[in-house]
């Protein structure tokens, strides 16, 4: 844990883990009681010990990379603070991966649905001929993996959708993380208030727990994703310290 002064607060000149950024010394300034409160709330995901720091610092890098978030100074601070706790390129070049193909999820909200309507206005899918090569799928549907969230899509689009899954299955299937790992860094993706993707979270808190996660290793990711709202803090202490500077001089 950041060493604490004889009075309880914490050495502002200590590094900070966490999701903090230089905007937590203009916070400390202009609202010292809030800032600690928060600061305690917020790190303490790096401190409980419940997950290790190279994990929270690759969830980090996740929810910050995400298609959903793109916040280029907090994924560049988890991506140094992963390699620092010993995490691999190849690593965290998954999870980048895996950042990007969340964006299935908008097939799987949007593909229902437009089979839903189209019937409702009587207009028919085009239909497929030859029944086209779906190896990707194929493979996942053997292995148990397949969601059947993504029948409307393949229904529609199946080439596609296996050559999305074809990308998938390079990313899932390279062995660098557990399949307990896997599960709950999706949970953080899916979970992000950024997404809130309630299909994803509850499938892959059950993939979890039959996993072997524990409760407390779930509930860890889902505080995770919690204090990554002190982006907020990040991006407008800022800007608003900025703007405060350009105010012109008040007249006499």
């Amino acid at each position: 844990m950041t060493p604490k002064d004889e009075f309880g607060k914490r050495d502002s000149k200590e590094p900070v883990p966490g999701p903090w950024d230089d905007a937590l010394a203009q916070l400390r300034e202009w609202d010292p009681n809030w800032a600690e409160t928060c600061l305690e709330m917020t790190i303490n995901p790096w401190t409980t010990g419940i997950l290790p720091r190279k994990f929270v610092e690759l969830v980090g890098v996740g929810l910050n990379a995400a298609c959903t978030s793109l916040n280029p100074d907090g994924t560049r601070r988890h991506i140094r603070a992963a390699l620092k706790a010993g995490a691999t390129r190849e690593e965290i070049l998954m999870v980048l991966k895996m950042a990007s193909v969340m964006s299935i999820h908008s097939c799987s909200l949007g593909a229902p649905v437009l089979l839903e309507e189209a019937r409702a206005a009587n207009v028919n899918p085009t239909k497929h001929s030859n029944n086209p090569a779906t190896p990707a799928c194929d493979k996942m549907r053997a292995v148990g993996q397949w969601n059947e969230a993504w029948d409307p899509f393949f229904e529609l689009d199946p080439v596609w959708t296996d050559q999305f899954m074809a990308t998938g299955l390079e990313i899932y299937g390279s062995g660098l993380m557990t399949p307990k790992m896997v599960e709950l860094i999706s949970i953080a993706f899916d979970a992000s208030y950024t997404h809130m993707y309630a299909p994803g979270t509850r499938r892959h808190i059950k993939a979890a727990l039959k996993l072997g996660a524990t409760m407390e290793e779930i509930m860890e990711v889902l505080k995770l994703c919690v204090v990554q709202g002190v982006q907020a803090c990040n991006m407008g202490v800022p800007i608003l310290a900025e703007e405060l500077n350009n105010l012109p001089p008040h007249s006499g």
